[in-house]
Formats: C-alpha cells, structure tokens, sequence
C-alpha cells in the first residue's frame, strides 16, 4: 500500500509538470501571436459608430445623400449656401437634425428620438457645415429673419408670386423654365419653413435666386416672403402630418 501511494504520488507530480509546461507553452504562443506581422492593433480596429467625430465621415454618412457631398446639387435645402448659413442659428438646426421634420422627407438623427447620432456628432456636423460653408460675413445683411411669427396672406402671396416667381416656374405654378412649385408630391414632403428658407436664400447651386435678386429688382420683405409662402401652402395636399419647422 505504501508503494503504491508513494507511485500515485509521483504520477501526480508528473502529471502537475507536464500541465504547467503545457500552459508556459501555451502562454508563450499567445504573446507571440500578438506580436505577428499583420495583425491588427487597437488602433486599426474600426470605429464603434458613436465614437466617429470626423465631420466628413458624418457628413457623407448621414447627409450626402439628400444635400449633396459637396452641400449642394442634393435633392433637400443646400447647406453650402452662405446666405442660408447666415438666417439660421445652431439651435434651429440642432432641432432639425435631431428630431427630424414630421411628414417631410427629413427623418431624426438624434439617438432620444430613434436616430443613430449623439448630441456630440450632431454638434460636430454643424460646426462643419459652419467651418466648410459659411463664407464671409455679411452674406445676408438686411435678409428677411429665418422664421416669422406674423402669419401669411395667400392672397397678397399670388401676387408677389405673379412679380417674382412665374417668369420661371410659370403664371400657375406647374412649371416654366424651371419646375412645378405646386406639385402635390412635392409640397407633400416640404415643409413651410423650407420653403421659406428657399425664397429667402435661394439655391444658388441650381440658378434659384435669393430674396435680393428677385425678378422683380425689389428685394424681397419678411412679410412679403410670409405671403408667398401662404400661397405656396395653400397648394399643398391636406396632411395632418406636416409641420412648419
């Protein structure tokens, strides 16, 4: 019995040092792993997406795509357009970009509202267009203000339509040289607020004029700009979902 417990003991003891070699081994070729050529280091792993804050990456990720890669030639409002950059103030856009614009084309961002942006890549985006586009100051000096209180008349708006507006887009509206301004589905996915900020600051990109250059060779007043914008909606589709932010 005794021979027997001294061999178990011994066997146990082999099998203890063949284990701890085993895991030196082991331990050895893993740190030797880490150190391959080709392998990947912390900072070549990619990005978690809330941990972007270069401004082009968020920019051709989230906005590209509907306001151009260059901020203009897009499809929605041109944010390379000083005179635009100039009436709205980081707040309005914070608001846009987060919450999105409810029955229009613009969705939210904003994480709080179902979106994939931080408040801090939202910032980073505006501070951007701001840095990229804003030009001189002074672009829109003595501009109509980027929202008014004061409701619009549609009947004082067909007429500073008629002086200002169909020369290009037609005595109805459906099109001259330039687009339909009153076609359902467009105003559909519009809001007033848009289209306020186009009559004001234009879409230089596209030849649209700005509140100063109107065809008429008067500039354009906040309540003149007011009334078209009546007008305008009064052409729209009844939707319960469009909202004039």
């Amino acid at each position: 019995m005794a021979r027997n417990s001294r061999t178990s003991t011994k066997l146990n003891a082999r099998r203890l040092k063949s284990l701890f070699a085993i895991g030196s081994i082991a331990a050895i070729l893993l740190a030797g792993c880490d150190s391959l050529s080709g392998r990947p280091t912390q900072a070549d792993l990619p990005l978690r997406p809330t941990d972007i804050t270069d401004f082009t990456t968020l920019y051709g990720e989230n906005c590209a795509g509907c306001h151009g890669a260059g901020g203009k030639f897009g499809a929605a409002i041109t944010m390379n357009n000083p005179i635009y950059l100039a009436i709205v103030d980081d707040a309005s856009i914070h608001r846009v970009v987060a919450g999105g614009v409810p029955g229009t084309a613009m969705p939210p961002f904003a994480q709080s509202a179902g979106g994939s942006l931080t408040d801090r890549q939202i910032d980073i985006l505006i501070a951007g267009i701001r840095k990229n586009w804003a030009g001189a100051p002074g672009a829109a000096e003595g501009a109509p203000s980027y929202s008014s209180s004061k409701p619009g008349d549609s009947n004082r708006g067909a007429m500073v339509y008629a002086s200002n507006c169909q020369s290009c887009h037609g005595p109805d509206g459906k099109g001259g040289p330039a687009g339909s301004v009153v076609d359902p589905s467009y105003l559909s996915l519009v809001s007033d607020q848009y289209l306020r900020s186009i009559v004001i600051a234009g879409r230089p990109d596209l030849g649209h004029p700005n509140w100063k250059n109107a065809p008429a060779r008067q500039p354009l007043t906040s309540q003149q700009v007011s009334d078209v914008v009546a007008w305008l909606a009064s052409k729209r589709p009844a939707s319960p979902l469009v909202q004039s932010n």
